[in-house]
């Protein structure tokens, strides 16, 4: 089979256009396990010792909780990004619910090639074809309306190899890594490509991260007064791209400090990685790499979704952990 590539920025450009434990200050809380879907090895440990090292007051490493920040990419690092992204997915099918209003789709690209699911040949009319794609399909509303559509696709649509709701694709380790530091006093952040209206209306539902603290790809609104009072509408244009060099962009301008700890899965987390773990102190950068190909995906430095290369090579030499799915996680989804 012919092996499809679209770029990750290309990608991003077209889709733009557990709750928490009380906190207890100046220490890790003592549990039996804090993280029972983790097999004990040298990740599960470079964990521990983080946590136990930045929150035991008195000691050297020991870091106030004003400033315990953490960075979580979210495709492929919080939940499953294959066969392809789930905004992508989205953006596809919303072309195609609203193919009936628009007849001319049917012989027009990049339209065409979405409702003949012909993947090859949207993947041709690259970047520029994704955004015509997704303008029409993502802006020219309400962010109110957005939000409801946002929301009313991810109730009901369906992996199409695990035939379960996306949000049950969660990955059950990160999850509890997740309710871990915020037992410990971090502060959590989801720092995603994708949009940031797109997954704010169920991240704190899924992994008890507030819409407040979701940092995302995004289009330019406007506020406009109508009939029925103040809106924003959302524009055909881009406003931040969240990928790479974006993420530290999009951190210091949506959260004002610099994260002591990150973690993502591709090379669009790359320079988030740097940003949290090349300042002074104790610091942590953690991988997550698809190795699993049972019960997920094995993929890396040439996969055309959640790409690993230049950071793979680079995790080593800037100390980050790069945890492997296979060795590493005791079970992938809540639900095996």
């Amino acid at each position: 089979m012919e092996r499809i590539w679209i770029d990750r920025r290309s990608i991003l450009a077209g889709l733009l256009v557990s709750a928490a434990a009380t906190p207890l200050a100046g220490r890790a809380l003592a549990q039996h396990d804090p993280l029972p879907s983790w097999n004990d090895g040298r990740s599960k440990k470079s964990i521990l010792d983080f946590v136990s090292a930045v929150t035991r007051e008195g000691a050297p490493d020991f870091v106030p909780v004003s400033e315990r920040i953490a960075t979580f990419d979210n495709d492929g690092t919080l939940w499953c990004e294959q066969p392809m992204y789930v905004q992508l997915a989205f953006a596809l099918d919303r072309v195609k619910a609203m193919a009936s209003k628009h007849p001319e789709w049917k012989q027009t690209q990049p339209f065409k090639a979405v409702l003949d699911n012909d993947m090859a040949a949207l993947a041709k009319g690259g970047e520029k074809g994704l955004v015509e794609l997704v303008m029409a399909t993502h802006a020219g509303m309400t962010t109110s309306e957005f939000e409801q559509v946002a929301s009313d696709w991810i109730k009901t649509a369906r992996h199409p190899k695990f035939d379960r709701p996306y949000t049950d694709l969660v990955y059950q380790p990160m999850l509890e890594l997740l309710t871990y530091l915020r037992v410990n006093s971090f502060k959590t952040f989801i720092v995603s490509g994708g949009g940031i209206e797109f997954m704010r209306p169920w991240s704190e539902r899924v992994y008890g991260i507030p819409p407040e603290q979701v940092v995302g790809s995004s289009i330019k609104t406007q506020f406009k007064v109508d009939r029925d009072g103040p809106v924003l509408i959302r524009l055909p244009s881009i406003d931040l791209i969240d990928d790479g060099p974006g993420k530290p962009v999009g951190i210091n301008s949506h959260i004002g400090r610099r994260p002591i700890a990150a973690f993502g899965n591709s090379d669009g987390d790359f320079q988030m990685l740097q940003w949290a773990t090349a300042a002074p102190g104790r610091r942590f950068g953690l991988i997550v790499h698809h190795t699993d190909s049972e019960r997920e995906y094995s993929y890396d430095r040439k996969s055309p979704f959640g790409k690993l290369d230049k950071a793979l090579d680079a995790a080593p030499s800037n100390g980050w952990t790069v945890a492997s799915m296979k060795d590493d996680w005791k079970r992938v989804f809540a639900f095996q």
